[in-house]
Protein backbone atom coordinates (compact mmCIF):
# COMPACT_ATOMS: atom_id res chain seq x y z
CA UNK A 1 0.00 0.00 0.00
CA UNK A 2 1.39 3.30 -1.14
CA UNK A 3 2.45 5.90 2.14
CA UNK A 4 -0.50 8.52 1.79
CA UNK A 5 0.93 12.47 3.09
CA UNK A 6 -1.02 14.50 5.05
CA UNK A 7 -0.43 18.29 5.45
CA UNK A 8 -0.69 20.23 7.94
CA UNK A 9 -3.51 22.43 6.76
CA UNK A 10 -5.14 19.46 5.92
CA UNK A 11 -4.66 18.04 9.19
CA UNK A 12 -5.62 20.87 11.68
CA UNK A 13 -9.19 21.22 9.63
CA UNK A 14 -10.23 17.90 9.40
CA UNK A 15 -9.23 17.84 13.76
CA UNK A 16 -10.98 20.81 13.98
CA UNK A 17 -13.99 19.74 12.37
CA UNK A 18 -13.90 16.89 14.12
CA UNK A 19 -13.65 18.01 17.20
CA UNK A 20 -16.60 20.32 16.54
CA UNK A 21 -18.64 17.20 15.70
CA UNK A 22 -17.68 15.86 19.07
CA UNK A 23 -18.75 19.06 20.78
CA UNK A 24 -21.92 19.20 19.64
CA UNK A 25 -23.49 15.62 20.49
CA UNK A 26 -25.31 15.67 23.90
CA UNK A 27 -26.20 12.30 25.12
CA UNK A 28 -29.16 12.53 27.33
CA UNK A 29 -28.27 10.45 30.93
CA UNK A 30 -31.44 9.16 32.87
CA UNK A 31 -30.84 8.92 36.76
CA UNK A 32 -33.86 6.89 38.12
CA UNK A 33 -33.05 7.79 41.55
CA UNK A 34 -32.88 11.33 40.72
CA UNK A 35 -35.19 13.64 42.31
CA UNK A 36 -36.72 15.67 39.59
CA UNK A 37 -37.09 19.42 40.45
CA UNK A 38 -40.29 21.57 39.67
CA UNK A 39 -38.60 23.70 37.52
CA UNK A 40 -35.39 24.78 36.48
CA UNK A 41 -34.77 27.82 38.93
CA UNK A 42 -35.69 25.31 41.79
CA UNK A 43 -32.60 23.09 40.12
CA UNK A 44 -29.96 25.44 40.17
CA UNK A 45 -31.08 27.43 43.29
CA UNK A 46 -29.88 26.69 47.28
CA UNK A 47 -32.11 28.03 49.48
CA UNK A 48 -30.60 28.38 53.03
CA UNK A 49 -32.51 29.11 56.04
CA UNK A 50 -31.69 32.53 57.37
CA UNK A 51 -32.73 33.97 60.24
CA UNK A 52 -35.15 37.49 60.04
CA UNK A 53 -33.09 39.91 62.65
CA UNK A 54 -33.93 43.66 63.60
CA UNK A 55 -31.55 46.07 61.81
CA UNK A 56 -33.33 49.42 63.09
CA UNK A 57 -36.16 51.59 63.16
CA UNK A 58 -35.89 54.19 60.25
CA UNK A 59 -36.39 57.08 62.21
CA UNK A 60 -33.19 56.07 64.15
CA UNK A 61 -30.86 55.82 61.44
CA UNK A 62 -28.62 58.76 60.51
CA UNK A 63 -28.48 60.20 57.18
CA UNK A 64 -25.67 59.22 55.40
CA UNK A 65 -24.14 56.94 57.80
CA UNK A 66 -22.49 53.63 58.52
CA UNK A 67 -24.87 51.28 61.07
CA UNK A 68 -22.86 48.05 62.27
CA UNK A 69 -24.72 45.10 63.14
CA UNK A 70 -23.76 41.56 62.92
CA UNK A 71 -25.81 39.11 60.27
CA UNK A 72 -26.21 36.27 60.05
CA UNK A 73 -24.13 35.30 63.13
CA UNK A 74 -22.28 37.17 65.31
CA UNK A 75 -18.97 36.72 63.76
CA UNK A 76 -20.28 38.49 60.47
CA UNK A 77 -20.12 42.21 60.70
CA UNK A 78 -22.22 44.34 58.24
CA UNK A 79 -23.33 47.69 57.63
CA UNK A 80 -26.68 49.64 56.85
CA UNK A 81 -26.80 53.02 55.62
CA UNK A 82 -29.81 55.36 54.62
CA UNK A 83 -28.22 56.60 51.88
CA UNK A 84 -30.76 59.94 51.91
CA UNK A 85 -32.06 59.10 47.90
CA UNK A 86 -33.86 56.18 46.28
CA UNK A 87 -30.95 53.41 45.36
CA UNK A 88 -31.72 50.31 43.58
CA UNK A 89 -32.39 47.37 45.61
CA UNK A 90 -33.05 49.97 48.59
CA UNK A 91 -35.63 49.58 51.00
CA UNK A 92 -37.80 51.91 53.81
CA UNK A 93 -40.20 54.39 53.22
CA UNK A 94 -37.56 56.16 50.57
CA UNK A 95 -36.29 52.83 49.17
CA UNK A 96 -32.94 54.52 50.23
CA UNK A 97 -31.80 51.67 53.28
CA UNK A 98 -28.90 49.71 51.74
CA UNK A 99 -26.76 46.92 53.90
CA UNK A 100 -23.38 45.17 52.67
CA UNK A 101 -21.01 42.79 54.49
CA UNK A 102 -18.63 44.90 56.51
CA UNK A 103 -15.80 42.77 55.01
CA UNK A 104 -13.43 43.04 51.76
CA UNK A 105 -13.90 40.78 48.98
CA UNK A 106 -10.40 40.58 48.36
CA UNK A 107 -8.92 39.63 51.39
CA UNK A 108 -11.56 39.94 54.26
CA UNK A 109 -9.81 43.31 55.37
CA UNK A 110 -12.21 45.58 57.65
CA UNK A 111 -14.33 48.24 54.86
CA UNK A 112 -15.05 51.92 56.13
CA UNK A 113 -17.75 53.93 54.99
CA UNK A 114 -16.70 57.23 53.53
CA UNK A 115 -19.77 59.66 54.09
CA UNK A 116 -18.01 62.16 52.17
CA UNK A 117 -17.57 60.05 48.71
CA UNK A 118 -20.29 57.69 49.69
CA UNK A 119 -18.13 54.42 49.16
CA UNK A 120 -16.74 52.08 51.22
CA UNK A 121 -13.03 51.83 51.49
CA UNK A 122 -10.72 49.03 52.21
CA UNK A 123 -7.62 50.58 54.14
CA UNK A 124 -5.57 47.20 53.33
CA UNK A 125 -5.59 47.43 48.85
CA UNK A 126 -7.65 49.92 49.04
CA UNK A 127 -10.51 48.74 46.97
CA UNK A 128 -13.27 50.84 46.95
CA UNK A 129 -17.11 50.16 46.60
CA UNK A 130 -20.03 51.91 45.73
CA UNK A 131 -23.28 51.09 47.99
CA UNK A 132 -25.85 53.00 45.69
CA UNK A 133 -25.05 50.76 42.89
CA UNK A 134 -25.45 47.19 44.91
CA UNK A 135 -21.94 47.20 46.98
CA UNK A 136 -20.22 47.25 43.15
CA UNK A 137 -16.47 47.20 43.19
CA UNK A 138 -15.53 50.39 41.73
CA UNK A 139 -11.31 49.79 41.83
CA UNK A 140 -8.74 48.00 43.87
CA UNK A 141 -7.69 44.90 44.31
CA UNK A 142 -11.23 43.23 44.98
CA UNK A 143 -13.03 41.53 41.73
CA UNK A 144 -16.27 40.86 43.56
CA UNK A 145 -18.87 42.67 44.38
CA UNK A 146 -19.90 43.16 48.37
CA UNK A 147 -22.24 40.72 49.55
CA UNK A 148 -25.55 42.39 49.28
CA UNK A 149 -27.46 42.30 52.97
CA UNK A 150 -31.17 41.44 51.68
CA UNK A 151 -33.50 43.98 54.20
CA UNK A 152 -37.33 43.82 54.56
CA UNK A 153 -39.06 47.00 55.85
CA UNK A 154 -42.02 47.09 58.16
CA UNK A 155 -44.33 49.95 57.54
CA UNK A 156 -46.17 49.20 61.05
CA UNK A 157 -43.23 49.31 63.53
CA UNK A 158 -40.97 51.41 61.10
CA UNK A 159 -38.40 48.97 61.57
CA UNK A 160 -35.88 47.83 59.07
CA UNK A 161 -35.17 43.97 59.32
CA UNK A 162 -32.20 41.51 57.46
CA UNK A 163 -33.74 38.61 55.80
CA UNK A 164 -30.67 36.88 53.72
CA UNK A 165 -27.50 37.58 52.20
CA UNK A 166 -26.94 37.70 48.13
CA UNK A 167 -23.42 36.92 47.75
CA UNK A 168 -21.22 35.08 49.52
CA UNK A 169 -19.17 36.21 52.75
CA UNK A 170 -15.34 36.45 52.65
CA UNK A 171 -14.08 33.48 54.11
CA UNK A 172 -16.74 30.81 54.05
CA UNK A 173 -18.18 28.49 52.67
CA UNK A 174 -21.18 28.61 53.55
CA UNK A 175 -23.00 31.78 54.70
CA UNK A 176 -24.79 29.93 57.47
CA UNK A 177 -22.43 28.33 59.78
Amino acid sequence: MEDMKVGRRFFLKSGGAAAAVAGSVVIPIHNANAATPTNAAAASSTALDYPSKAVGKVAGMPLNEAVSFNYPDDRSMCYAIRMGTAVPGGVGPNSDIVAYSAMCTHMGCPLQYDGASRTFKCGCHFSIFDPEQHGQMVCGQATENLPVIKLSYDAKSDTVHAVGVDGLIYGRQSNIL
